[in-house]
């Protein structure tokens, strides 16, 4: 390292303390220690740690305790040698930081830049143990043991998986949708001619890995070409669906007047093209439809745009880990008063980050067997479920930015990939036509001139999302204004003017 990058990496760290000195240790990207006395007997975990994750920094000869001063004796040339000596003998692969001294406050300390190991050298793990014990993860509150499961993710990124290719053992050809299938074959021999045009369906199928050959010479599915074009994929794999959900408030823990816990949920099952139909349609049966001025026009806007939403549905389903352990765990669709937060097993794979998400010709597919199948799966509109262009990711930040809204929040770990979308703010005509008085008063008129009305009659009336409309009857109803027609919970539920 020569003079200037040494100045950078000792700048770099006092303007960290600086600001750790104001608010609070940064737990997540720094470990700070006094190390008056030896190296810490845990450093190699947080070595590993830092080396699974996002990287980070060690400070040695720091007290955090007494406001991140230097501790007084710190012998920083033996610290430095014993951290090099931890970093190259007792963890695999060896960790390769920057360690320099650097001065804080007039006396030397010692920072050891530690990088991000590359995917396909994951997990790096203390040598005296194994792999599924001896690797970590930085968290918020310190070091994790990575899980059984985290650390098979990690060695996923070593080759490239084939899950999706692997035959479903019971699953016959009676188990595809015929219409999807024979989508797929046409869609095939008019871009593929050469490849496919003279070949019979099964050969055809057989060649796109949407089927295979078991021991015994008999067709049957595989488990890409069962999620793509399977009629009920979910007899086999009962939890790879959507589990969706519609919150009161901004939490799980929101509940509405009486324990209400959920406004709307449901378990959305079929194939990959008719789950992203149907997660939409439960997206917008509990959002609202705006409308803004465009010109001397009305415009219907809502508040999470359609094709954003389906790209980022799509990419769940189609980029989810699918390995044997996952295979219980569902895509979530977590509706919240404020926000939309998508959520799926796995994190992003192979040379894709989130600094990367969005770039153009970036793209890592881990089921390829999958995506391959999907772009000539057909989709509702006409089109096909999916482009595999890699360009998804920029399709949701454009489709947001034109309906003035903030790009995606995502999320990575090893286990998990949360993608969070902001609820559209309100134009200024629609904040004027917006406040709860109003709302109130469309119910009393409304009902001033038919016996009964049902929350879905409200939504469309109003043009008010579900929680918002909810939020409203509870409060009328806690007032004495309205009354249930039905029992608690029915799904016939409706209400009428209180005859109190």
């Amino acid at each position: 390292m020569d003079d200037a990058s040494t100045l950078l990496f000792q700048r770099e760290l006092e303007r960290a303390l600086s600001v750790m000195r104001v608010v609070g240790c940064d737990t997540q990207r720094f470990e700070i220690k006094k190390s008056a006395h030896g190296l810490p007997k845990d450093i190699a975990r947080t070595l590993s740690a830092f080396s699974n994750g996002s990287g980070g920094y060690i400070v040695l000869g720091v007290s955090e305790e007494d406001g991140f001063i230097p501790v007084e004796g710190f012998d920083y040339e033996r610290m430095q040698d014993a951290l090099a000596n931890v970093c190259h003998t007792k963890l695999t692969p060896p960790v390769r930081p920057e360690i320099r001294p650097f001065e804080l406050d007039g006396s030397l300390v010692l920072g050891a830049k530690i990088p991000e190991m590359h995917p396909k050298d994951k997990p790096c793990y203390i040598s005296a143990s194994s792999k599924y014990d001896g690797s970590y993860i930085r968290t918020g509150d310190g070091d994790r043991k990575l899980t059984p499961y985290e650390v098979d993710r990690l060695l996923d990124e070593h080759v490239q998986p084939r899950y999706d290719k692997k035959l479903v053992e019971d699953a016959t050809l009676d188990d595809l949708d015929p219409h999807l299938v024979s989508g797929l074959l046409k869609r095939e021999r008019l871009t593929h001619a050469r490849n496919f045009s003279s070949l019979a369906d099964n050969e055809a199928l057989k060649k796109l890995n949407v089927v295979k050959l078991d021991a015994e010479g008999q067709c049957r599915p595989t488990l890409a070409g069962l999620l793509a074009l399977g009629a009920y994929p979910q007899q086999y794999f009962p939890r790879l669906n959507i589990s969706f959900a519609c919150y009161p408030g901004t939490t799980k823990a929101d509940v509405l007047q009486g324990g209400q816990r959920l406004l709307d949920s449901s378990t959305i099952v079929g194939p990959i093209s008719f789950m992203v139909e149907e997660a939409i349609a439960a997206i917008m049966r509990n959002t609202r439809i705006g409308a803004v001025i465009d010109g001397a026009f009305r415009k219907d806007v809502p508040e999470y745009p359609e094709i954003a939403l389906r790209e980022a549905i799509v990419n769940a389903l189609m980029h989810r880990d699918y390995s044997p352990e996952s295979q219980g765990m569902p895509v979530q669709l977590d509706l919240y008063a404020d926000r939309l937060e998508i959520s799926n097993p796995g994190g992003l794979y192979g040379v894709m980050t989130l600094d990367m998400l969005g770039k153009e010709g970036v793209s890592s597919s881990r089921n390829q067997f999958l995506a391959n199948i999907l772009e000539s799966t057909p989709y509702g509109d006409g089109g096909y479920v999916a482009e595999n262009r890699g360009t998804g990711y920029q399709t949701i930040e454009a489709n947001l930015s034109e309906a003035l809204m903030p790009p995606p929040m995502p999320r990575n770990a090893i286990n998990m990939f949360k993608l969070t979308f902001e609820k559209r703010r309100l134009s200024l005509s629609e904040r004027k036509g917006a406040s709860g008085s109003d709302l109130r008063a469309a119910i009393l008129e409304a009902l001033s001139e038919r016996n009964s009305i049902s929350t879905s009659e409200i939504m469309k009336e109003s043009g008010r999302s579900r929680p918002t409309v909810v939020k409203c009857i509870n409060l009328m109803l806690e007032e004495g204004l309205l009354e249930p027609t039905e029992l608690r919970n029915s799904p016939k539920q409706r209400y009428r003017l209180s005859h109190a």
